[in-house]
């Protein structure tokens, strides 16, 4: 693996679930986001990036912390269908298992709602909601 995965920098496939421990529920209503999580991360430590995909984006600003396993904490804001959206990310870079085959550099985490935004459907989506989110390295080279 190289340098840059072990920092957790890279262009991910991004998708959260609500935490709900209902096993009856459907797992397509778990959807609570999905995308593309582009993370840079300087050599101290400092993370930028963007998360998006049709129709919208947030700018990243955060940090990283190497250890094992290695820390992200992030912000995405930005303004989509003109209303401001701020997000609240922190994750973990899953450690590779002693014996995986084929382990895909990946990020788990959760995911909070900072302020309220439009839900697109005429309503509001409330501040605080807390997810859980999971990211997978889409170049692995």
């Amino acid at each position: 693996m190289s340098n840059n995965q072990q920092q957790g920098s890279g262009l991910y496939t991004y998708r959260s679930l609500l935490n709900d421990p209902d096993l009856s529920l459907e797992f397509n209503k778990l959807k609570f986001g999905a995308g593309n999580l582009q993370i840079n991360i300087s050599a101290d430590g400092i993370l930028t990036g963007r998360i998006y995909d049709t129709g919208w984006a947030l700018e990243l600003t955060g940090s990283a912390q190497y250890g094992n396993p290695g820390t992200l904490w992030f912000q995405g804001s930005g303004v989509v269908d003109g209303a401001p959206w701020v997000y609240e990310y922190l994750c973990y870079l899953v450690p590779h298992i002693p014996n995986g085959i084929k382990q895909i550099p990946t990020l788990v985490g959760s995911v909070i709602r900072v302020i309220p935004h439009p839900d697109g459907n005429g309503g509001i989506s409330p501040a605080g909601v807390v997810c859980s989110f999971y990211a997978v390295l889409q170049t692995v080279k």
